[in-house]
């Protein structure tokens, strides 16, 4: 168990009145255990207790051979979960449980009077896990490192008629060479006018001289994810329109990353981003939000919106990523990894942002 955090866990527990929650999310108690334990539709769960008497729940097909500094309860096929855990519930207290753990396990333990309430406690780990420590940190600077030199080299493969499929396949062999194994998402390779489409899939459409190209893509290194986009011209330079929208993109980009530093809002971020697109005419064609949180997760809790109205703290990593998405015409898309400071931020993807034709 990861000592600190679980502290820190306890921490908020009591803050809040909460003497005891199930953790049953994969991210989280990997986060908590340092232990990635995934058991698809079988049932696991940490159960957490302020006294300290803390349990893992899992099923025998998924061995744990080393010691994770908590006393584990096995159970098979063939046996309930449920069952086990309400054996170890305290009955006369509400519990904490995630809020995306399946219905019929919660259904199943409210059936039973497991517990005195049910509570969603999600929020007391999603809330840790915003701010990183120097651990994480450091695998997320390494992350973005390999998807900037993956980027790199994906651009510098790219040729008329190869698919944007071909390409999203290749993607699978460049990240493989740098040691990581999986995509933070499902890659978006986006020709034009398919890169006005903010989450086209790609597809079988043909790279061909003159277009633009949306490349948004993230790999999992060490468990922690990388994202980013960059948006590039294939083979002639772009026109004066689409280069003056590409400046205006890459402006809100840099003007929204000026204004983060600890204590500034959310909220006030992508009121940087969005002022600049709006007052150079396009604002009804940036139609998500400016960014989100990213960490084990490649959407972790929290969000650059409009509504969302919390203060930046040091050690949070999200994304800026500002766009104008034009139907039938063509899309831009510019985003970075922040690293939030006292004084500032750090950005964690070095790649250029400068008109490129390749």
């Amino acid at each position: 168990m990861k000592k600190n955090r679980i502290d820190n866990v306890m921490k908020s527990m009591e803050k809040q009145g909460l003497s005891q929650m199930v953790v049953t999310s994969t991210p989280a108690i990997f986060y908590l255990t340092g232990k990635w334990i995934s058991t698809g539709e079988r049932m696991i769960a940490l159960y957490l207790n302020k006294n300290g008497n803390h349990r893992l729940i899992v099923n025998k097909l998924f061995p744990i051979y080393e010691d994770l500094g908590v006393n584990i309860e096995w159970y098979s096929d063939i046996e309930d979960p449920i069952e086990i855990l309400c054996k170890i519930v305290k009955k006369d207290r509400i519990l904490g449980i995630d809020k995306n753990w399946p219905a019929h396990f919660l259904i199943n333990i409210m059936s039973r009077n497991g517990a005195k309430g049910f509570v969603n406690s999600s929020p007391i780990i999603d809330r840790l896990r915003m701010i990183k420590d120097e651990e994480e940190i450091a695998i997320m600077k390494k992350s973005s490192e390999i998807n900037d030199k993956v980027m790199t080299e994906l651009c510098n493969n790219l040729k008329e008629g190869y698919s944007e499929k071909y390409y999203c396949n290749l993607l699978v062999e460049l990240y493989e060479k740098e040691g990581v194994n999986s995509f933070s998402f499902s890659p978006i390779i986006a020709t034009s006018p398919n890169g006005a489409d903010p989450h086209h899939k790609s597809g079988g459409s043909i790279l061909k001289k003159g277009q633009s190209i949306v490349i948004d893509i993230g790999g999992i290194y060490n468990y922690y994810c990388s994202d980013m986009t960059r948006t590039i011209f294939f083979g002639e330079e772009p026109s004066h329109r689409h280069k003056e929208i590409y400046s205006i993109v890459k402006e809100a980009n840099l003007k929204a990353i000026q204004s983060i530093k600890e204590g500034v809002k959310f909220s006030d971020i992508d009121k940087v981003a969005r002022n600049h697109i709006e007052k150079a005419g396009y604002g009804e064609f940036f139609t998500h939000r400016t960014g989100h949180s990213i960490g084990i997760e490649g959407h972790d809790f929290g969000d650059v919106s409009a509504i969302n109205h919390e203060e930046v703290k040091a050690g949070m990593i999200f994304s800026i990523e500002p766009g104008i998405y034009i139907k039938d015409d063509f899309g831009v898309r510019i985003e970075d990894l922040v690293l939030v400071t006292k004084d500032g931020c750090e950005v964690l993807n070095a790649l250029s942002k400068e008109i490129t034709v390749i």
